[in-house]
């Protein structure tokens, strides 16, 4: 069992040279969309799963599923270079379909706005204020309303104490 810290950093580093290595040491045009989203390292360092994401379809994620398990032995030669440890650790992929939900998620909201916007019309009316202080709440009268007011500091009563306070804290 490792140290969570310990776990943390290798994760790090694993996705570092990982995505290094997908970028610019693998010959293969299918990696060139591929996208390291997280590393999840098992906690005796014997496993890791790489989350990857691909711009493009269904054909593409398949290309790419298939070049990456191709591509294992490669990228853990490519690890062993870097880390530190007694094992490399398996590797397995495994598709992320989270920047999918997030580019999906951005359109249906973008799609709402739209709709909402259409529904509305350009220049929204703003609906007017009650006249009277019953339509708001009929139990509140217009003595009740006085009384608060009075009660209420004013504006420039506000101020000076704001002021004056301010002269307190600069001694």
């Amino acid at each position: 069992m490792a140290n969570p810290k310990t776990i943390g950093r290798l994760q790090a580093q694993i996705q570092r040279r990982v995505a290094y290595c997908l970028q610019f040491e693998l010959a293969d045009p299918r990696a060139s969309f591929v996208t390291v989203t997280k590393v999840e390292l098992s906690s005796d360092l014997a496993r890791a799963r790489i989350y990857y994401s691909v711009l493009g379809g269904d054909a593409e994620r398949s290309k790419t599923s298939h070049m990456l398990e191709g591509a294992s032995g490669f990228v853990r030669r490519q690890l062993g270079r870097v880390l530190e440890t007694r094992t490399i650790p398996a590797l397995t992929w495994i598709y992320d379909p989270s920047a999918e939900e997030a580019a999906n998620m951005t359109k249906l909201i973008a799609d709402a706005r739209r709709r909402d916007e259409e529904i509305r019309g350009a220049n929204p009316v703003p609906e007017p204020l009650p006249s009277d202080l019953a339509s708001i709440d009929p139990e509140l009268e217009e003595a009740d309303v006085e009384e608060f007011a009075a009660e209420a500091p004013s504006f420039d009563a506000v101020l000076n104490d704001d002021v004056a306070s301010d002269g307190d804290d600069e001694r």
